[in-house]
């Protein structure tokens, strides 16, 4: 394999290994001097399939894109994420749910937050999408919300008791619908705009024990697969409301962690092959009509942890059980997946879900290679083989289509899946309209250039991406130059704005694409113009006479006639009113039948809508109700108008009234005149009329605008310098003033400064004479001081004197003493010697 080290602002690396299986095996390490493997928590792929998003448990998040081979570290978050989501209708924005219960809007070109949305109380666990990208539900162990991704405020909160407990609530593919699974094995299907309960699925069969856990769709949400802590798979069917299949996995499987559909192009949506993540680690791949094990990835060694398919089932995207990430490609894994079926085309027969026990249900996981049996159906479907007639002399030549394609062919294709294969379909509408592809007559209808009528389009269609504009402008502009009519028709926008959606990066197939379908599907429309097409109303309302005569009573005692049931779908050739998917569905019938086949559309779209129209009363409610969608399964319609097409007698047949289908001529396109043309000659001679007309009043009211603007402009000048002049007289006044005001200022200042000299001299003079007086009483205690020590000098020398005097005295009493002893010894002495 090759490996790549990219670097993410020094800090971390993640290494890129290739290999013939695994596309890219992902490991995110730290440059630490120890360094860790950061560890992988959640990935979810965009609605292209071609990029993902995966978040790790240190909350850093990057998209990683397959076609490009190249990653981008687009957030961090510094805390773990518990859901991701990256369908959202703006295609660059993506939802995270974080550990902190709060869920947020980051776009990952920006990388800038979008928004911040809070009201759970516990961990979000998953994040389910709307087909359409607009609302989201999150869900955690003790509710689901549903949020609205255009205001990012909370629509609808599913509170439920703490002894039941959410499993997941998810949205059905391609629908408004809801299905909640609880843990106790209750599921309920609900609509999303009123939350209505549509129907609840019947429990489990007696005797089996296992618990809900996981779930699995297919695309066209007509099966449900689920499981739990056990090897049994339940298969319900959503249509019938009943389990058809139970599936029994190997002996080594214990328990389902995860479960998913992987898609294929050609199946119709009716995935045949589920995905099943197992407790060993291993995903295993099953048919569920067949019950062949087709292929598995993952070891015992090298366990899955979670996996997602991306939508066109090109890829698998595995978080492993060491962290790592793992993309599959499932064209390696088997090459069964994503190639076109054999022409023999086998429908096979299964048991109505109503008589069929749980222990005739149970089949075993067997290995083999993938089978493509039919859908579950409510009631049994006698079988039948088509083969391929190779008897080419003998087919219709009107069938023969370009470049070797068969338009019964193609009808029996269209019969079996319900649509057309997503990758062929561009290539298929071109061939069943057999467009001449004119280059050059369709660059010199667009050499004329932008034509009168849709200079101004954006102002009455304002619409966000300039390119499409462009391109809804020029396809406008070439069809009103090459038919005249097409300048005032008001609802061409309409009409073609699908079309130029669809077929924006090549405009002549556009032109051409429109222009058959005005020549072919609009026959009469334009024979009433400027308005609607009556004698088309007529044929649509005698076909609802003759099939729904309730229905069409309950129509005229509301006084709702058909251009408000008919016309509204038909000038905007039901893109108000379907989804996308659901509208390439109908045109792919449309475009593979009669033109009458459109007409019986309306029909069959107001009888199977009858019930809720059956309770509508006011007109607005009715208005409302064909300018919008409703919940409504485009495959029910499609069914009733072949009923419709088979049933209506032939005297009001639209198809006895219509032409078969003619393709464009080559070379050049044919001449459009069918309409009352004096009608359209006199309206363009009115409008071009109205345009000179106009043209002089702009341009005499430009004159006088100019004049206006003159006077007004001396006008204005004069008044500026009238302005000016009392401006200067006032700033005058103003400056005498303020030098008045100086001046007074100045003599209260020098009042004010000789009271202070004043102050500042008197309290001068208290200061001398107060420091006088302090140098007197200082001298006068100098004095007394001297006096005290000249005093204690005399008491000290009459003190000295005084003792002197006594010490004199003593020392004269002691002599005197003295000399008494002496005279007395003297006097013994003399007496002794005598």
């Amino acid at each position: 394999g090759v490996s790549d080290y990219l670097r993410l602002r020094g800090l971390h690396s993640i290494t890129w290994v290739h290999t013939s299986r695994i596309i890219v095996n992902i490991v995110h390490s730290t440059s630490e001097y120890h360094p860790k493997v950061l560890r992988f928590l959640n990935v979810a792929f965009d609605g292209s399939g071609d990029s993902f998003i995966a978040g790790d448990h240190q909350g850093n998040i990057y998209v990683f894109d397959l076609h490009g081979n190249r990653f981008n570290l687009v957030q961090r978050t510094a805390q773990a994420c518990t859901a991701l989501a990256f369908n959202l209708r703006r295609k660059s924005e993506f939802l995270v749910a974080l550990a902190d219960y709060s869920i947020k809007c980051f776009d990952t070109v920006t990388k800038e937050l979008v928004s911040w949305m809070r009201g759970h109380e516990s961990s979000v666990c998953s994040i389910s999408v709307h087909a359409s990208g607009r609302y989201a539900i999150t869900t955690s162990s003790d509710t689901a919300q549903l949020w609205d991704l255009d205001t990012f405020q909370r629509k609808r909160k599913l509170n439920i008791r703490q002894s039941v407990g959410i499993q997941k609530v998810f949205f059905l593919p391609l629908s408004n619908t809801i299905l909640s699974c609880f843990k106790d094995n209750s599921i309920f299907a609900w609509e999303c705009d009123t939350l209505f309960c549509k129907y609840q699925l019947p429990g489990p069969p007696e005797g089996s024990n296992i618990l809900y856990k996981v779930f699995a769709v297919t695309r066209d949400g007509r099966i449900l697969a689920a499981g739990g802590k056990s090897n049994h798979l339940h298969l319900w069917c959503l249509e019938a409301t009943g389990l058809f299949r139970i599936i029994q996995m190997p002996a080594k499987v214990r328990a389902v962690r995860h479960l998913e559909f992987l898609p294929d192009s050609f199946d119709a949506g009716s995935n045949q092959v589920l995905g099943v993540l197992s407790q060993d680690g291993i995903m295993r791949f099953v048919n569920i009509q067949t019950c062949k094990l087709l292929f598995e990835i993952g070891t015992v060694e090298e366990g899955i942890s979670s996996s997602v398919i991306s939508p066109h089932g090109r890829y698998i995207a595995s978080i492993m059980e060491n962290g790592s990430l793992n993309v599959y490609s499932v064209q390696a894994l088997t090459q069964e997946i994503n190639k076109p079926p054999p022409p023999l085309v086998k429908v096979i027969e299964d048991l109505p879900s109503n008589t069929v026990s749980s222990s005739n249900l149970k089949m075993k996981i067997m290995p083999g290679r993938v089978q493509r049996p039919a859908r579950c159906k409510e009631s049994k479907i006698p079988t039948r083989v088509l083969k391929q007639d190779l008897t080419g002399d003998l087919e219709n030549k009107e069938n023969e289509l370009s470049e070797g394609l068969n338009k019964k062919r193609l009808q029996i294709l269209l019969k079996g899946y319900g649509e057309y294969p997503t990758k062929y379909r561009m290539f298929i509408w071109r061939s069943l309209l057999q467009l001449p592809e004119n280059h050059t007559a369709f660059s010199s209808l667009v050499d004329k250039g932008t034509h009168a009528a849709y200079l101004s389009l954006q102002k009455k269609y304002p619409i966000k991406s300039r390119k499409l504009l462009r391109v809804l402008q020029r396809t406008l502009s070439a069809l009103a130059h090459w038919s005249a009519i097409f300048s005032d028709t008001p609802y061409l926008p309409l009409l073609a704005f699908p079309f130029v959606k669809l077929f924006q990066n090549n405009q002549l197939i556009c032109f051409e694409v429109v222009a058959t379908l005005i020549i072919n599907w609009c026959q009469h429309w334009f024979e009433y113009f400027p308005n609607p097409p009556i004698n088309i109303l007529s044929m649509i309302e005698n076909v609802l006479a003759f099939h729904d005569k309730e229905l069409l009573q309950h129509f005229i005692d509301r006084d709702i006639t058909s251009q408000v049931y008919a016309w509204p779908l038909l000038e905007t050739l039901f893109s108000e009113v379907l989804t996308r998917e659901e509208w390439l569905r109908l045109f792919d019938n449309i475009f593979s039948n009669h033109p009458s086949f459109l007409l019986m559309t309306v029909v069959a779209y107001s009888t199977c809508s009858r019930a809720p129209l059956l309770n509508c009363t006011l007109k607005n409610d009715f208005e409302y109700f064909f300018h919008h969608r409703n919940n409504l399964d485009i495959n029910v319609v499609i069914r009733e108008v072949y009923h419709l097409m088979e049933t209506t007698p032939a005297d009001i047949h639209p198809n006895s009234m219509l032409d078969a289908f003619v393709a464009l001529t080559k070379g050049q396109y044919p001449i459009f005149n069918q309409y009352p043309k004096f009608i359209v000659d006199y309206q363009t001679r009115e409008w071009e009329r109205i345009r000179n007309d106009e043209l002089d009043f702009l341009r005499e009211r430009q004159t006088v605008e100019n004049m206006q603007a003159e006077v007004d402009e001396q006008r204005a000048k004069d008044e500026a310098w009238y302005q000016k002049q009392e401006l200067l007289r006032r700033a005058e006044e103003t400056r005498r003033e303020i030098l008045l005001q100086e001046e007074e200022k100045m003599a209260q200042q020098r009042q004010r400064l000789a009271a202070v000299k004043r102050e500042l001299e008197i309290k001068e003079i208290h200061l001398q004479d107060a420091a006088r007086r302090r140098l007197l009483k200082l001298q006068q205690d100098q004095r007394e001081m001297e006096l005290r020590r000249l005093e204690d000098e005399i008491e000290r020398k009459v003190q000295m004197r005084d003792q002197e005097i006594a010490a004199t005295a003593k020392d004269l009493e002691i002599r005197q003493l003295e000399l008494e002893a002496q005279k007395r010894l003297y006097e013994k002495v003399e007496s002794s010697s005598l």
